[in-house]
């Protein structure tokens, strides 16, 4: 048996375990109320502006259709086109939860062109009613230059929103130019089918409609890019 004395050790810490992805917090019971009231008037105006147009059609009344107070409607919006532009972007919040839920390097344009198929998808009448009422407001958009603004702001917004999620998904070592350009194409992609669909009486489901149409463009559009 050793007759040395135990020498003393000084035990370190544990290494601690990586901290775990961060995910965006739910939002508070405040914001969830804010998106709700900002929604039911958006709603009470894409209502009013394909009734009477936007020109026949005034903050205050969107504001009595909603049922809030005209300084509520100016706290959220800043004129009556602005008002619509909740119902004009829902599609692409949903667009990109479902592209960030996705396994990075399972594979962006095919990922993206999945993707594009299921948020123009029409599965019960409350997607549908959402696509008339996002057609409703791009043939309003076509006579009303602030309304046309409202549009092309909510899709710059969202290819700016859409870069860094095609980032994540290309997965390290992608080109950044060339996920930029995927960013810009897959929002185009959306933007003319949309555009191209309001302009006709097509379904929502089927040939014609904006979805059949979407995967048309997406494809030309990233015709030759080397992700895969």
């Amino acid at each position: 048996m050793s007759t040395e004395p135990p020498q003393t050790t000084h035990q370190q810490p544990p290494n601690p375990s990586p901290a775990p992805a961060s995910t965006p917090p739910k939002p508070s019971l405040t914001e969830r109320r804010k998106a709700a009231t900002q929604l039911e008037i958006a709603r009470a105006a894409a209502e009013l502006f394909a009734e009477h147009g936007p020109d026949g059609t005034t903050a205050e009344a969107i504001a009595t259709r909603a049922g809030v107070a005209l300084r509520t409607f100016y706290r959220y919006f800043r004129s009556k086109q602005d008002a619509v532009a909740p119902l004009l972007s829902g599609g692409g919040d949903q667009w990109r939860a479902l592209l960030a839920a996705a396994e990075p390097g399972s594979g962006v344009l095919s990922t993206l062109e999945r993707a594009v198929a299921e948020v123009l998808a029409t599965p019960d009448p409350q997607a549908a009613e959402q696509l008339d009422w996002t057609r409703g407001l791009l043939r309003a958009a076509a006579q009303d230059p602030a309304l046309r603004a409202v549009w092309y702001r909510v899709n710059q917004e969202s290819e700016e929103q859409l870069v860094p999620v095609l980032g994540t998904l290309a997965g390290p070592g992608a080109d950044p130019l060339e996920v930029r350009l995927a960013a810009a194409a897959a929002t185009a992609a959306i933007r003319t089918a949309l555009e191209e669909w309001a302009r006709t009486d097509a379904p929502t489901e089927g040939p014609g409609s904006p979805a059949e149409l979407a995967a048309r463009c997406l494809r030309e559009l990233t015709r030759g890019m080397s992700l895969s």
